[in-house]
């Protein structure tokens, strides 16, 4: 690479300036090594692609569906202003509404916010890779960032030394951006989720996700490689990490850092699949390098280098905004998914083999996901998630003495919560598509055993360094020995 400075314009709308205007008061230094293969960009390590499929590469063609690179989803959480299930507040009084995502946002999936995203290549390439690295007078700071059209990252390292990297356009990927902002270069609104599948509510509420949390830039070109980075371009096109950020010079001369609250991600051992297990929860840097976690999320001081992997994204790989965590589906993966169809072929089987309630003889009925969230209807089917024996709704057996929500099961004696059963609709958090065999406790939301046990086992992050198993479905924490438990039905007595 030809070593170059470039310095940028002087304001938005002017051309660019002559390099002596800026070289008085400040220092500027072109480095080529930006852009060499040893920085991670878009030439990181890793050539296993987070999906492979068989498309020559080339633009597609008028009538065409473009080229899928993956699905992002937004794992469980209930929307703001929606009830809660009796489980969560703590009450039995009757059958409630359940106004969880599972599948989709309770008031619908709406342009960027919602709550799931595929990310398809684009009509023209917008990805940016690093170019050339400057040290700046952090007071002119502002002047050498007014060209909106450059894409660039600064590093504040002190009140009177930064440094700037500039970016250039990459005509070999497609670059998406994941934040909380709703400004136009976000791609992907997500809101916070808070523990038990609630949302952040009130004048005292504040986010944790960041307005620009992360970025995500693909190969337009077979394997359509997938590689994740913290932080996001603003409506400038500039990165700044202040003078309080985590940040660094690395062994070869160049910056890397860390966003405030952190982008955490963990790969599946094995794959998202039946056979899969939960991996190790890293953290992502700027430039796309892996690091242990440290100390809290907003520590200033990073973790090791994690130099045997990558930023590559692989089929179920989670993202933790910290606030809200997504899982990645490639095209590859969510062939072995259940679909729609099939969940709802397993609806209507469960119900065709007319499950009874063992006590009041009635036939249980899983509800159509069509139908809604209002309420559990009469045929509803409930459990007691200690035991996992399956009834028809009833008021009688509650043991107040041990707790507002616990009721004791007629057939065991065991005491614990009392929920009703609700199908999950998102099919691409199934490991599987095997029968809906197991619930979670204590919301209740059933799918395949591996599915179940998988995300029994899987912690996701919460707050500044905990860590708690949730439903995927509706993001309430689970509770139990094993979190999840396996449904007994009672046939019909004919």
């Amino acid at each position: 690479m030809r070593w170059a400075v470039i310095v940028p314009a002087l304001g938005a709308g002017r051309g660019p300036a002559p390099a002596q205007s800026l070289l008085h008061g400040m220092v500027l230094e072109g480095n080529p090594e930006v852009g060499s293969p040893r920085t991670s960009d878009l030439q990181h390590p890793g050539n296993q692609g987070s999906c492979v499929l068989s498309s020559p590469g080339e633009d597609a063609q008028p009538g065409e569906e473009p080229i899928k690179y993956g699905e992002l989803i937004v794992l469980g959480c209930c929307e703001e202003g929606g009830e809660e299930t009796e489980a969560q507040r703590g009450e039995v009084t009757g059958p409630r509404a359940h106004s969880c995502y599972n599948g989709c946002l309770a008031s619908g999936d709406k342009g960027r916010r919602r709550s799931r995203l595929a990310l398809s290549r684009r009509p023209h390439a917008n990805g940016v890779k690093p170019d050339v690295m400057h040290h700046i007078s952090t007071p002119l700071i502002s002047k050498a960032l007014s060209n909106r059209g450059q894409h660039s990252i600064s590093y504040t390292l002190s009140r009177s030394h930064s440094v700037i990297v500039e970016y250039t356009h990459d005509s070999d990927t497609d670059m998406f951006q994941i934040g909380r902002s709703t400004e136009n270069m976000i791609d992907f609104v997500v809101t916070d989720t808070s523990p038990g599948g609630g949302t952040a509510e009130g004048p005292s509420a504040q986010s944790t996700i960041s307005r620009y949390a992360c970025r995500i830039l693909c190969d337009r070109r077979p394997p359509y490689t997938a590689r994740i980075y913290a932080a996001g371009f603003d409506a400038s096109s500039n990165i700044f990490l202040g003078e309080r950020a985590a940040k660094w010079r690395t062994p070869d001369g160049l910056m890397d850092g860390l966003t405030t609250n952190g982008v955490l991600v963990m790969h599946p051992a094995g794959g998202f699949s039946e056979d899969s297990a939960p991996g190790v929860w890293r953290e992502i840097s700027v430039c796309g390098n892996v690091y242990t976690l440290r100390d809290s999320r907003s520590a200033q001081q990073r973790g090791k280098l994690v130099e045997n992997e990558s930023n590559v994204l692989q089929d179920g790989s989670l993202i933790d905004l910290c606030g809200a965590t997504l899982l990645w589906r490639t095209p590859a993966g969510l062939l072995r998914a259940p679909t729609l169809k099939q969940l709802e072929a397993q609806r209507q089987e469960a119900n065709a083999a007319r499950p009874q309630c063992p006590v009041g003889l009635s036939t249980l009925a899983f509800p159509s996901p069509a139908r809604g969230r209002t309420a559990p209807d009469k045929q509803q089917p409930w459990v007691y998630v200690r035991c996992g024996h399956v009834h028809g709704y009833h008021g009688w057996g509650c043991r107040r003495e041990r707790g507002p929500q616990e009721r004791e099961c007629p057939l065991c004696r065991l005491v614990g919560p009392y929920v009703p059963l609700w199908l999950g609709q998102e099919a691409g958090l199934c490991l599987d598509p095997g029968p809906p065999s197991h619930a979670f406790a204590p919301c209740g939301h059933v799918c395949s055993e591996k599915t179940a046990r998988y995300w029994a086992q899987t912690p996701l992050p919460h707050g500044t360094h905990a860590f708690h198993a949730a439903c995927p479905f509706c993001g309430a924490w689970l509770t139990g020995e094993h979190g999840c438990v396996r449904l007994i039905f009672q046939g019909p007595l004919d």
